[in-house]
């Protein structure tokens, strides 16, 4: 199992120095890989209707492209993970362009995970349709994938159009593994159907156990294997004491996760020096280098 950290955006600030030390610390303890969740803008919760979801535009999000290039030329032997992109409100082809060149700065360690998000004003203010986004993911997956595996495209789908053109360069990787998160009966069949790993976001291990059998069932009828099929789960610091943590891991490894992402966020901590000091205190606890070994 590989074990990485979930990049504590809302409550790291935005120092470079610190977000450079965070990646480095990361790598020397051993972790496998950083995530990142996506919000590209917040909205103003006095705004006429009011606002009753998280996140508004004080909340700050660092664009994971962006942040994952710095982080990239800090370090060489870490994974990057988007957490994801919210796929349909971004230009399919400027999706495949970035993925390609972060995949070659991080030495072709990518994964890139997608999803169709819940945060309309994003949509409108991109210039997108909130209504049919899930309609639209599916043809953007096929078109990153030709994108990346051939110099050459010449497609015309139902919601893209591309005229003969490729980008240059390619990803470092033969093609870049596209994870899917969500946990909708829709989104499984995606999964089992054209993605390389699920992304359960926020679901405990007992939920995710259980959509982990109907998401077999649909990988089967897809014809495929459960082996293709990769899962990266959430784990909360605040998740049992640090005596039961290595429990915890195994838990999740008997259930089927075949990655972890440690997530710091919401657990009292305050700067970048503690969130950096819980992942050394977890690290510690479960003699990560000797776990993931």
């Amino acid at each position: 199992m590989q074990i990485g950290v979930i990049f504590p955006q809302y409550e790291f600030g935005s120092d470079p120095l610190a977000i450079r030390e965070y990646a480095l610390a990361v790598e020397d303890l051993g972790y496998s890989h950083i995530s990142a969740y996506e919000h590209i803008l917040g909205v103003n919760p006095e705004r006429p209707g009011g606002w009753d979801r998280p996140y508004t535009y004080r909340t700050t999000f660092f664009e994971p492209f962006t942040l994952f290039s710095f982080m990239a030329g800090a370090t060489r032997n870490i994974g990057y993970l988007t957490r994801v992109v919210i796929l349909p409100q971004r230009q399919t082809t400027l999706v495949a362009k970035q993925a390609a060149c972060l995949d070659i700065f991080c030495h072709g360690k990518l994964r890139l995970g997608v999803g169709l998000g819940w945060n309309e004003a994003e949509y409108i203010a991109q210039g997108e349709k909130f209504e049919n986004r899930a309609k639209r993911i599916d043809e953007q997956i096929e078109v990153l994938r030709m994108l990346w595996t051939q110099p050459l495209v010449d497609f015309e789908g139902k919601w893209h159009r591309i005229p003969d053109g490729g980008i240059n360069p390619l990803p470092k990787q033969k093609t870049i593994p596209i994870w899917i998160g969500g946990h909708s009966e829709a989104t499984l069949r995606r999964v089992a159907k054209s993605g390389d790993g699920w992304l359960p976001n926020d679901l405990s291990l007992k939920e995710t156990i259980a959509a982990m059998d109907r998401l077999e069932q649909y990988i089967l009828k897809a014809g495929r294997t459960r082996a293709e099929v990769g899962v990266d789960a959430r784990l909360s610091y605040r998740d049992g004491y640090p005596d039961q943590w290595e429990g915890e891991i195994e838990k999740w490894r008997q259930g089927g996760a075949t990655h972890l992402s440690l997530d710091t966020m919401g657990c009292g901590l305050h700067s970048p020096s503690e969130h950096i000091k819980a992942l050394r205190n977890f690290a510690e606890k479960v003699n990560l280098t000797a776990l993931v070994g």
